[in-house]
């Protein structure tokens, strides 16, 4: 099955490009195709000597290895006279490619302020997982998005726009205010839907003044039971982020609180199945981050995490987990960008605190990302 994908996917791509070539124009016209898609290879380093750990970002079992992260190729294009379509697909083998991540058509007769895309997409949850995974500033997302804005993609109708360049409140800048509001399944990536209800998720951002945004998202669903004769599973979560950008430095948080009602899915970023664990489950955390850029493409960076769950379930405990990060970005120009991050993890579970225990010492690692870019 997976040899046919690939080479549907090869057709669609390969042909539309044969015929751009004989144009004047590397999109084609006003129809025409675009190819999107990027390659990020990494190698991790665990501080476990001979030991093997099975780390939380990338599933790894193997304390030092090379290995692909993601292969990600796709298109996108203009219909006439007011359709857009985007489309991609992950190859990574590290992933269990390949398979569909993104497909969905765009109205857009009244963009920038009102549009509508159906197909699949992902989660409009929060400021972490509505940046692309190519434009991250440390290589993996949160524990806390990664926990509480599961499943990452859904399929589902998405209404979206903004202000545009209207202006509100004597303020100059465009997108004075820009919103989301999805209808899904609440299933995840490819999947059909388990009960007659749909998950909403809205956020919305304000940016009142150009160097500043403020969000807030919010999630509802349900989802079929594990056994039939209970009622339907419940998850709702609510978010607030900031994002400030002013000359050469970046600062980012976010908080997001989440309660699970039957059940939890415990897992379930990009590419990986979450786990169900049956009970009341209430969850928080947060993250935040400061980056400085220099003029040479360097841009270090330290960020701090922390997750909490608390459940009803006797036997399982209370859990937090902290994870700090230090590293850096180094933009070689707009395509290749080398990403490095010493992360120093932490929970209540094994005791273990961040630079005082050897057994912690053990716990650390550190991953190298190489990613480059094509559009």
């Amino acid at each position: 099955m997976k040899k046919y994908l690939i080479f549907i996917l090869l057709a669609v791509f390969v042909l539309p490009l044969q015929s751009m070539a004989q144009g004047c124009s590397d999109s084609g016209g006003e129809d025409g195709i675009k190819v999107i898609g990027f390659v990020q290879s990494e190698y991790q380093y665990q501080m476990l000597g001979d030991s093997v750990q099975v780390d939380a970002i990338n599933g790894l079992e193997q304390p030092s290895s090379f290995y692909l992260r993601r292969a990600r190729l796709g298109a996108t294009g203009e219909i006439p006279y007011d359709f857009s379509y985007y489309f991609m697909a992950e190859f990574s083998p590290s992933l269990g490619g390949p398979y569909i991540l993104d497909a969905f058509v765009t109205y857009k007769r009244f963009a920038p302020y009102f549009m509508v895309s159906m197909g699949q997409f992902k989660s409009q949850f929060g400021l972490e997982l509505t940046t692309a995974c190519s434009g991250l500033y440390t290589i993996g997302r949160s524990r806390v998005v990664n926990e509480l804005s599961s499943p990452f993609r859904d399929i589902g109708v998405l209404l979206l726009g903004g202000t545009g360049d209207k202006k509100f409140f004597g303020l100059e800048h465009e997108n004075i205010i820009t919103y989301r509001l999805a209808i899904t399944n609440g299933q995840g990536m490819n999947k059909y839907d388990g009960n007659m209800d749909k998950d909403i998720t809205a956020r919305v951002v304000l940016q009142p003044i150009e160097d500043v945004k403020i969000g807030a998202s919010y999630r509802w669903g349900k989802q079929k039971p594990i056994q039939a004769t209970e009622p339907d599973d419940l998850r709702r979560r609510w978010g607030v982020d900031v994002s400030v950008e002013k000359g050469k430095i970046l600062f980012q948080g976010e908080y997001i609180n989440g309660f699970d009602r039957g059940s939890s899915l415990v897992g379930g970023g990009c590419g990986s199945a979450p786990t169900i664990q049956k009970g009341d489950f209430h969850k928080d955390g947060f993250w935040t981050a400061i980056m400085y850029k220099f003029d040479n493409g360097f841009a270090p960076i330290l960020k701090y995490q922390y997750f909490n769950v608390t459940s009803d379930v006797a036997s399982i405990p209370a859990q937090t987990q902290d994870e700090a990060i230090i590293g850096f970005n180094y933009y070689f120009n707009d395509w290749v960008r080398m990403q490095c991050n010493y992360v120093i993890p932490k929970d209540n579970l094994t005791h273990n605190t961040f630079l005082n225990s050897d057994s912690n010492y053990k716990k650390n690692y550190i991953v190298v990302q190489l990613q480059a870019k094509f559009n």
